[in-house]
């Protein structure tokens, strides 16, 4: 009997949808042995893209606070399956797994899908990504799925050669290279190489051993943690908290407030970053062994 592999993802750009389809290329290439099933999360009021700039930060406040919107019910085909390994795609905004996958999460639909089946989460992201994967490793515990294992594609240029190339491609949808700065996102090469994880998982799948997945993909480069931005995004989280709980109360002043948060983020990463990087540099030396121990957990599947 062929096993059913289930690809959830949600992707405005494509970039995303590019990668699960190449890490889901391995099962695709064995019907005989796999039915290979996707489903695309769609809200019913969707997000623009290219972003215009105003909706692009406007969105911040809820997306960090991780407040759904309603979506497309899967089909019932999907619906009437029970799957044996689920391959999770999914974007990080602000910090957290993007509103429309959050969406899912907290629909009625997520436990039904998600329930006792193994579980591989995929992401394709600017660099900040870590623990924006322990909130969703907290929503598939509660839903009583099983991480087996993570791949991470980030864009591998500095922190702020990214940060200029996506806002570029947001906002204007351009993603390929132009004048001094390079093309945005994942590189077409790991894109297209992505292929090789696949292979990866299934080669575990069909022995029946899942615990020396994650281990593997680390290996061979599915998850580069930089303990720099590991410590950005701590900080992050807590300004992030700060703003967007004051956002939302402060119904009557959003519109002021919005623009004083995108003045801010743009500060926080052109002058509090640099900052942080220093005292980052600073401390090594005194913090190795911790990094590295953290390090070595947000590489694995595990949940504190």
């Amino acid at each position: 009997m062929k096993k059913n592999i289930l690809v959830i993802y949600y992707s405005q750009t494509g970039q995303l949808e590019d990668i699960v389809k190449n890490v889901a290329q391995p099962f695709e290439a064995k019907k005989d042995e796999y039915d290979v099933i996707y489903y695309n999360i769609q809200l019913k009021e969707e997000f623009p893209f290219p972003w215009p700039g105003d909706v692009f930060f406007n969105t911040f406040p809820e997306s960090y606070l991780q407040i759904p919107k309603e979506i497309f019910p899967p089909s019932e085909e999907i619906l009437s399956k029970k799957y044996d390994l689920i391959l999770f795609g999914y974007q990080v905004w602000y910090l957290t797994p993007s509103i429309p996958v959050i969406s899912f999460l907290k629909s009625g639909f997520a436990e039904r899908i998600l329930k006792d089946t193994d579980v591989v989460t995929i992401s394709g992201t600017r660099n900040m990504w870590m623990l924006s994967q322990e909130k969703l490793k907290v929503y598939l515990k509660d839903l009583g799925a099983k991480l087996v294992g993570n791949i991470a594609l980030v864009d591998r240029h500095d922190n702020y050669t990214s940060v200029l190339t996506i806002l570029r491609w947001l906002t204007t949808g351009q993603k390929e290279k132009s004048g001094m700065l390079p093309a945005a996102g994942v590189s077409d090469e790991e894109i297209s190489g992505s292929v090789k994880y696949g292979n990866i998982i299934e080669k575990h799948f069909s022995s029946g051993n899942l615990s020396g997945l994650q281990p593997e993909l680390v290996q061979n480069g599915a998850v580069e943690i930089r303990p720099f931005l590991v410590r950005v995004e701590k900080v992050g989280n807590k300004i992030f908290t700060i703003w967007s709980n004051l956002i939302i109360k402060k119904k009557e002043k959003r519109p002021l407030l919005i623009k004083f948060f995108k003045v801010y983020l743009m500060a926080a990463i052109w002058i509090i970053s640099p900052v942080v990087l220093v005292l980052h540099l600073l401390t090594t030396p005194i913090f190795w062994y911790k990094r590295q121990k953290q390090k070595t957990y947000l590489q694995g599947i595990n949940l504190k």
